[in-house]
């Protein structure tokens, strides 16, 4: 039996726990999937979203829905709709994470919104983590996931043009192994990911799509090269419209004083996420 969309909202306030230890290993695959020169260590800090690899709930293979995802239900509301997207998020860091350190992560439905859109019925789940280290909170971050049902047919969102004024801008190269073993090291099911029929037949898209947070964290890595003597503290970002992977992949900022713009961009130069850094002294 299917749960209304309008009763959904019963979900808010559910929490659940869960603790992991900052391994070595998932950020060394990591930074050579991204083709980094890192090789993290015990004790070496632990960069900005790199903590999206850890507390990775293993969902046994029975429980999985027909996208790959997690069936809904638990933790997360039973959505009727098919098409889950991550639709952006807010972080702020408060602490370092560091190789070695012992975590724990509480997680809680914040929100959960019911609206129409020009698509059809759309929700809006909001789920707030708070990440703690040995040292206290370390990381806190709302996570906005949305629901839609997928269209017949793929149509692309109207034009949202790169600014003119960024002030640097590089190339990112896309393809199915990147997204391949991104969605591998986060343990993504998703099959809009990897599974090409799944994701142009069943979802109507037009390729394989970039995981949102794959931008997120590239865009975060980025901005700290244009500006690597200053710690981040907040990061907000917003997904706006889907990126793939046959797509021309631009990263560009520009800096205004304590908060850096970024954007990820596609081949035509239209914004497919956008966010903004805020800086501050440093870490404790």
């Amino acid at each position: 039996m299917t749960t209304p969309l309008h009763d959904l909202e019963a979900w808010v306030g559910r929490i659940e726990h869960a603790d992991d230890v900052v391994r070595p290993e998932p950020a060394r695959a990591l930074a050579a999937t991204l083709d980094l020169p890192d090789h993290p260590s015990n004790g070496d800090r632990l960069p900005e979203l790199w903590h999206w690899l850890y507390f990775l709930p293993a969902a046994p293979a029975s429980t999985l829905g027909r996208d790959g995802h997690p069936a809904r239900g638990g933790f997360l509301p039973p959505v009727p709709l098919q098409r889950r997207m991550w639709g952006g998020g807010r972080l702020w860091f408060h602490r370092d994470l560091r190789i070695g350190d012992a975590v724990v992560r509480t997680s809680e439905v914040a929100s959960v919104e019911h609206k129409n859109g020009r698509a059809g019925p759309m929700l809006l789940v909001t789920v707030r983590h708070t990440v703690t280290g040995p040292a206290g909170v370390a990381v806190e971050e709302d996570h906005d996931i949305v629901y839609v049902n997928p269209p017949a047919s793929y149509t692309a969102p109207g034009p949202d043009p790169l600014p003119d004024d960024v002030a640097w801008q590089e190339q990112q190269q896309v393809d199915p192994v990147l997204l391949f073993r991104f969605s591998a090291l986060t343990f993504n099911a998703h099959r809009i990911h990897y599974d090409l029929p799944y994701a142009t037949e069943v979802e109507h898209y037009p390729g394989l799509v970039v995981h949102g947070p794959l931008q997120a964290l590239l865009l975060v890595h980025a901005a700290r090269r244009h500006e690597p003597l200053r710690h981040v503290e907040t990061f907000r970002y917003r997904a706006r419209r889907p990126l793939f992977d046959f797509d021309t992949w631009l990263l560009a900022g520009r800096a205004d004083g304590n908060a850096t713009d970024v954007f990820s961009a596609n081949g035509d130069s239209d914004v497919a996420m956008r966010g903004t850094l805020t800086w501050s002294p440093g870490h404790g």
